[in-house]
């Protein structure tokens, strides 16, 4: 059988053969390419931004370094707080060529834990915090070690050249240089400052070749209404006199009643914001502002403000005051001691609780409830602080039938000092009621932020106030202040002793807060000053604890702002060597000092000489003349000593620093040497 024969391809269909199959490569190619393109303008377009920001995350690190936060000064422009550039240590794990070795050296050099360090170093690649804001001495061994990937990085550290002064009142800062209390938290937001930032650049080893530094914005700086020398001075007074009595603790305010600024705002206990983290957290709380606490006897103010300015009483009027007795809803109150019949004057002198009782009943729940709040009781004043408590006042509904009693007095309230304090001070400026601030000025370099101005609101009339004025100078120079009363100066005020609240809610009768609370000179008050020691031990009135401590501030303050006396007051200056003359009064003499007879400040006519000092005080009509005896010292040479110095150095030797100026001392009465009985005053005029 013959083999069939193939027929040979024809030319054409070999040809349309080859088309095909370049037709179908040229599809898949078409099509891979489209594929291509799309893919990339998938990456390209599509997928941009979120591409990139992996790569940065790869590739880059970004580190926030803390701007440089603005300064705060006192009133004077003393600094309080400022901020100074440190070191901070930090690695580029991947650059360290034993990271074991390297992690020991360093824990033990900055106490650090060294599985805390060495764990870090395996975590991170490109970049981690050894410690951050070093001291000097710490950074210098460090570089001395001279550790192949560890680098330093300045920083911006928060720094108190005051320590433990105002400590409450500033507050203080976390690593990182956000405030966390006081003004520093309060007022943080103006202070802080724009973050700068360092970016590292890495490559695929995670190896740091390059670096760049974007530097933040610095914060604004504050100037406080606070004035250094007198923060010292309520300081110092608050601590001596919570060691005195063995109490728990205690504030100080100062207050310039015609403006609402507060001078001085002492806490006890104290801390130093340097270190913080070293002092327990009840040390940290500024009593001033969050203390509730019941006023007691202090309170008396509102209450008969209120029924002076309804006309349902006046200052002559006859109380019945029941034998110290008086029962209430079947609750009977008694007084501290059995009153029969008192003007209303006396009321408030003696601090009779039935006399103030029988007054606030006149007045009735919903209008006495109205003046309480007029005063600011039961809402915060606003002031530029943190944590502020509004206190603790019920509506009248909620009041029982003893109820506008116990408020009469001061109990089943709870009030903050500075409520108290601004309270007394609308009673000492003539009835205006000013909200109580402590930041005076905000700015960055020549620019100034508009500081909202003084506000205050009428709360009674200046008639009201005048009788108000009266009636407090009256308990300074007959009741139950007059352990308050100041040399040169007249003084109002009142006592206030307020049992506190036990665990189980009931009074206790060992637990009190001892109050006064004051102004002076009484026409033309200066200062308004409230003390409040939490606790005392061996005393529990305010007029025995914190009465003196009133007129040691008083004093003090009003010395050094040179305020005029409105009690003529003389201290005359006897040699060894020579009879004794009056000499022309100077402006040291109202300051209640004379010059000395041998010459001028400094120079004496006798290696010794002994001073008597007699003062005349004159109050109205009547004239007391005071001779100072005791055990004699001498005058230290307080010339290039600052206030603080000064004011340590007449302490050690027994002696009152009447300061006058600021800066280094450099002027004084009586001489250096001069041999002055124990306790006197010396004036110091200290300059810049």
């Amino acid at each position: 059988m013959l083999a069939r024969k193939r027929r040979p391809r024809s030319q054409k269909g070999a040809r349309f053969e080859g088309v095909n199959r370049a037709l179908i490569l040229g599809g898949a190619m078409a099509l891979w390419m489209l594929g291509l393109i799309a893919r990339l303008y998938h990456l390209e377009v599509i997928e941009y931004v979120q591409l990139i920001g992996r790569a940065e995350r790869q590739q880059q690190r970004v580190v926030e370094v803390a701007p440089q936060r603005g300064a705060i000064y006192d009133r004077q422009m003393h600094p309080l707080a400022m901020t100074l550039p440190v070191d901070s240590v930090f690695a580029v794990p991947s650059e360290i060529p034993n990271p074991s070795i390297t992690a020991k050296r360093l824990a033990s050099l900055l106490g650090l834990d060294v599985n805390d360090l060495l764990g870090r170093f395996e975590a991170f690649r490109s970049f981690c915090w050894v410690k951050r804001k070093v001291s000097a001495d710490e950074a210098a061994e460090v570089k001395g070690l001279n550790l192949k990937g560890i680098y330093f990085q300045k920083e911006m550290k928060r720094f108190y050249p005051k320590g433990e002064l105002a400590s409450q009142a500033l507050g203080y800062v976390g690593m990182d240089d956000v405030g966390l209390a006081g003004v520093e938290y309060g007022m943080n937001g103006e202070i802080k400052g724009t973050p700068g930032r360092i970016l590292l650049d890495t490559d695929a080893r995670r190896h740091s070749f390059s670096s760049s530094e974007s530097p933040g914005e610095p914060g604004k700086s504050l100037v406080l209404t606070l004035d250094e020398n007198i923060q010292y001075t309520s300081e110092r007074v608050l601590n001596e006199t919570v060691k005195k009595w063995h109490a728990a603790g205690g504030t100080i305010l100062v207050q310039n009643p015609n403006t609402g600024e507060i001078l001085a705002l002492a806490s006890y206990p104290r801390f130093d914001p340097n270190e913080y983290s070293k002092f327990p957290a009840q040390d940290w709380k500024n009593r001033g502002v969050t203390w509730v606490y019941e006023p007691g006897s202090t309170f008396k103010l509102v209450t008969l403000s209120a029924a002076l300015e309804e006309g349902l009483a006046n200052p002559r009027e006859s109380v019945d005051c029941q034998e110290g007795r008086i029962v209430l809803a079947g609750h009977t109150i008694h007084d501290h001691k059995p009153f029969g019949t008192l003007t209303l004057e006396q009321v408030l002198v003696q601090s009779s609780d039935v006399g103030a009782i029988k007054i606030g009943l006149r007045l009735g729940q919903e209008r006495f409830y109205r003046y309480i709040r007029n005063f600011g009781f039961g809402e915060a004043t606003g002031i530029e602080l943190p944590g502020e408590e509004h206190g603790l006042l019920r509506p009248p509904r909620r009041w029982s039938g003893i109820s506008i009693g116990e408020i009469s007095i001061g109990q089943e309230i709870g009030i903050t000092p500075v409520q108290l304090i601004t309270a007394y001070s609308a009673i000492a400026n003539g009835g205006i009621l000013y909200q109580p601030r402590i930041v005076r000025d905000v700015f960055r370099g020549d620019l100034h932020d508009a500081v909202p101005p003084v506000r205050g609101r009428r709360v009674v009339s200046p008639r009201t106030a005048e009788r108000m004025k009266e009636m407090l100078m009256q308990v300074v120079e007959q009741g139950t202040g007059k352990s308050a009363r100041l040399e040169g100066y007249t003084a109002a005020g009142k006592t206030g002793t307020a049992q506190k609240i036990d665990s189980n809610g009931h009074y206790s009768k060992s637990h009190y807060v001892a109050s006064f609370v004051g102004f002076a000179p009484v026409q033309r008050p200066a200062i308004a000053i409230l003390v409040a020691i939490d606790s005392p031990v061996g005393g529990i009135y305010g007029q025995e604890v914190a009465a003196p401590a009133f007129r040691s501030v008083a004093e003090q303050t009003l010395g050094y702002l040179n305020a005029p006396q409105d009690i003529p007051t003389r201290w005359l200056q006897v040699t060894s060597s020579r009879p004794a003359r009056l000499p022309r009064q100077t402006r040291e003499d109202r300051m209640g000092f004379l010059p000395s007879d041998s010459g001028p400040a400094g120079a004496a006519t006798s290696p010794v000489q002994t001073v008597s000092l007699r003062k005349t005080l004159s109050v109205g009509r009547r004239a007391t003349e005071l001779l100072n005896e005791g055990p004699l010292v001498a005058v230290p040479d307080f010339t290039g000593l600052a206030v603080r110095t000064a004011a340590e150095k007449c302490e050690t030797v027994g002696l009152e620093l009447v300061v006058a100026g600021s800066g280094l001392g450099h002027k004084q009465k009586p001489a250096p040497g001069v041999l002055v009985p124990a306790h006197s005053g010396v004036w110091v005029e200290f300059s810049r």
